[in-house]
């Protein structure tokens, strides 16, 4: 079962302890070169502690792990050479125009003051910033930061990219235009693992997942293999009247057993992977007086896979665990 080529990222029971609290636990991972994998959890399910071992920011405690067939451990100087790590907050100078960051970053990098101009003002038009290249970053939306700090990861283009909820606090304008980077990128050759806690995301991008909860790995698969592993359909309701929602809760559960009350207040989610049962449900609905704006049968989405597999929502995750920063310093 060898590959030709081998795998981005292979690791084998990944721990890592802070005093009393276990923030990884066994962790397995097996990247595809050229593939968005994303690592799918709530805060604290202990991805960002992950993404840093990966990174050879933190040493496990036990296990091992290959990033670009190169030893985390052994080999951390080869690791970080051929990666970049784009984590949750910003990494560019405030101080700074969005020019000045890229140039730096690119003299720092090796590149002479001709090229890293260049490329400088490549990235720049590339990621809709051109405009803004003379403006302070501490002027910058937080869209705008978010693009320009991708930019720096890839000032010279990296062969593996860790990218930590890239898209944290954004508008959704802003977040699918860092999809269209996250795309262009793995285009180019580009591998990306990409931790994020929004199932949308995760949905969007991602050629395979890994569902992380409390330090472990619960599930893995593509998107598609983990919609199918907790049921075949899903039928979804939407009400006119949200004060109907416990009656359409009561008949659903009764026609089609166990019922999924969705973040809408006007919406309820049950499985049903029979179209029939799935109008017969609908019809006692309407038989009952519950007013119906709109219903679909489908897959069920990657935010009742996570309710499925943990027994909590994405959102409300575990009690939260502290992902402690601890940095290990070069040998």
């Amino acid at each position: 079962m060898a590959s030709q080529a081998p795998l981005a990222i292979e690791a084998t029971g990944l721990v890592k302890d802070f005093d009393e609290t276990r923030a990884v636990d066994g962790v397995d991972l097996a990247v595809r070169s050229g593939s968005v994998y994303g690592v799918l959890g709530p805060n604290g399910a202990g991805k960002t502690t992950t993404i840093r071992i990966l990174a050879t920011l933190l040493r496990p405690d036990a296990g091992s792990a290959r990033v670009l067939g190169y030893d985390i451990v052994e080999e951390a100087d080869s690791v970080r050479s051929a990666v970049s790590l784009t984590g949750q907050l910003a990494s560019v100078d405030e101080d700074l125009t969005g020019r000045e960051n890229l140039i730096l970053i690119g003299r720092l990098l090796g590149l002479k003051r001709a090229g890293a101009k260049a490329r400088a003002a490549e990235l720049l038009e590339a990621f809709g910033l051109a405009e803004a290249a003379a403006r302070l970053v501490k002027n910058y939306s937080g869209g705008m930061r978010r693009r320009l700090d991708i930019a720096a990861s890839i000032v010279v283009t990296p062969r593996l990219m860790f990218l930590d909820e890239p898209t944290a606090g954004l508008d959704p304008r802003s977040r699918n235009q860092v999809w269209d980077i996250i795309r262009s990128l793995v285009a180019g050759g580009t591998t990306i693992l990409l931790c994020t806690q929004y199932l949308e995301e995760a949905d969007q991008l991602a050629d395979g997942l890994a569902v992380i909860d409390r330090g472990k790995v619960i599930a893995e698969g593509t998107p598609g293999q983990l919609k199918a592993s907790v049921g075949t359909g899903a039928l979804h309701v939407r009400l006119l009247d949200p004060d109907q929602r416990t009656e359409a809760e009561r008949v659903l559960g009764r026609e089609l057993g166990a019922v999924h009350l969705d973040p809408d207040p006007a919406a309820l989610t049950a499985q049903c992977s029979d179209a029939d049962r799935g109008a017969e449900a609908v019809a006692a609905l309407a038989r009952s007086g519950v007013g119906i704006a709109d219903f679909s049968l489908g897959q069920p989405s990657l935010d009742e896979v996570f309710l499925a597999l943990t027994g909590h929502s994405a959102e409300e995750g575990p009690p939260e665990q502290p992902e402690v920063i601890e940095e290990e310093q070069p040998a």
